[in-house]
């Protein structure tokens, strides 16, 4: 028999997917709701209501489009609310703090990326980001007291029990708790995940992955990570490690791996690593900016060192296909929007994966860039803020 706190506990989760999806795509229909959460329009038009009733959600005087061009009357749009105060979202990569001060609405009011060694200075990297939040909240006119919820990734897995990061990928947060850490930090509520799971949730809300239902967004930046959606929700596994792609081993005999392993895919595909391997060919200073500049002018060691990364990636990629079946894999991080890479992904796909898997799956790169997960830690600030 089913618990009450089972039944509530699974109807508050369903309201943050709505208030979710609300906070990145703006005023929708109940059916478009419907579509984009997975769940059944009876469970969506009872669960307005409740939000309705609470003051979190509030029917627009515009009306939408019919769905598919259809003849039908317009149907009815809800938003969220514009309640006082707001959120913020922190996004720490492994070279970087970005910072971004939200209504709780999703709109951005201020937003602040700096440099930063985060691996290697754990507590500073803590540090840091609560100033540029306190920074970002008086630039916005917004008091300390303002402040609703802070959402966070961090660049590793967030252990669903303990709360702490992957020790093995960061051995230099041991011990840190970034929620709890940031929470005392700045007084208010802190939810963390990892980055590749907030860019995931980024892009289905209000990205290159909106109305899909099974997805796996890559994050090929200084590592590579996988977000994974599953039936419209995210899937963080029993202990919150899924969609660790980066170190799928490929080669026993490889390159030591941060993490401790020899041979792991990151080791291969990194964007400093293939910047490295590109750099003894080239007479200027590479950066991955440049790289990418060279990529879409047709460049073709370039080109080919991308798409032989895109490759190595893609096989890994299809093996987790022919597991889960997605509908789309989304490129994001700062190799995102390289065509090569894609190419070589798709062409990866392709050849390895079933083929009744390979032609489900289609291959698109992310639209939000390197904002994806400061967007998505936003969109986690407000689902626990509407919850």
């Amino acid at each position: 028999m089913v618990s009450p706190g089972s039944l509530e506990r699974l109807r508050a989760g369903n309201r943050r997917a709505i208030t979710s999806l609300l906070a990145g795509e703006g005023p929708m229909s109940r059916a478009d709701l419907a579509r984009g959460t997975g769940l059944s329009r009876t469970t969506v038009s009872s669960l307005i209501a409740d939000l309705i009733a609470t003051g979190h959600v509030t029917e627009t005087a515009a009306r939408g489009k019919p769905h598919k061009g259809g003849s039908g009357r317009p149907p009815l749009l809800v938003t969220l609310s514009a309640p006082a105060g707001g959120v913020a979202g922190v996004d720490l990569g492994h070279g970087h703090v970005r910072v971004a001060v939200a209504d709780r609405t999703g709109t951005v009011l201020t937003e602040e990326h700096v440099l930063l060694d985060v691996d290697a200075q754990g507590t500073a990297a803590l540090d840091r980001a609560a100033a540029l939040v306190r920074d970002g909240l008086a630039r916005a006119g917004l008091e300390e007291a303002d402040l609703q919820a802070v959402g966070m990734c961090v660049p590793a897995p967030v252990d669903r029990r303990s709360a702490r990061v992957s020790t093995g990928i960061m051995p230099r947060w041991s011990g840190l708790q970034p929620a709890e850490e940031l929470e005392r930090r700045l007084g208010v509520t802190v939810v963390a995940d990892n980055d590749a799971n907030l860019g995931a949730l980024a892009e289905l809300g209000h990205g290159a992955a909106g109305g899909a239902h099974d997805v796996i967004y890559l994050k090929i930046a200084s590592g590579v990570g996988a977000g994974i959606v599953l039936g419209g929700r995210l899937h963080r596994g029993a202990s919150g490690t899924a969609g660790e792609i980066g170190h799928v081993q490929i080669g026993e005999d490889g390159q030591v791996c941060r993490c401790g392993n020899r041979g792991c895919l990151e080791t291969l595909v990194s964007a400093p690593r293939l910047v490295a391997l590109l750099q003894p060919a080239y007479d200027e200073v590479l950066s991955v900016e440049r790289v990418l500049e060279l990529d879409a002018a047709g460049d073709v060691g370039v080109r080919r060192v991308l798409s032989d990364a895109g490759r190595t990636i893609g096989r890994a990629v299809a093996d987790l296909a022919n597991s889960l079946n997605p509908q789309l894999v989304v490129v994001g991080g700062s190799l995102g929007t390289s065509a090569s890479l894609l190419e070589g992904l798709r062409g990866a796909i392709d050849r390895y994966a079933q083929p009744a898997t390979a032609a489900a799956v289609s291959v698109a790169p992310g639209r939000l860039g390197d904002r994806a997960e400061v967007a998505g830690a936003v969109a986690l600030a407000i689902a626990r803020v509407s919850a």
